[in-house]
């Protein structure tokens, strides 16, 4: 189950459960849209991986058990490991190659 984290990694812009702005890696890195088009390329900086829009899990239950109420998201923020500068680094260097080839 995704953690559905509470912010962009880089900007620290709040990304509630319903954004659809979020984007994901194939290791929950949480991003924004913005920052992933303006300044990642589409690279995430901790794995070089692409991303994709961060499902939305749904707040009520059709389903016993199963929704926002049951599974709420992370309140845990994450931020870069990285410095801005080596990040922009990184994507530069990895931006030309497809995610599926990284």
């Amino acid at each position: 189950m995704l953690q559905l984290r509470p912010n962009c990694e880089y900007c620290d812009k709040d990304l509630v459960p319903t954004a659809a702005d979020a984007r994901i890696c194939t290791y929950e890195c949480t991003f924004c849209a913005d920052c992933v088009e303006a300044h990642l390329h589409n690279v995430c900086p901790n794995c070089g991986g692409g991303f994709a829009p961060r499902p939305i899990r749904p707040a009520n239950a059709r389903r016993p058990g199963v929704g926002l109420a049951h599974q709420p998201a992370s309140t845990q923020r994450v931020h870069l490991k990285h410095a801005c500068a080596d990040v922009a680094a990184f994507a530069a260097a990895n931006r030309h190659i497809p995610p599926e080839t990284r």
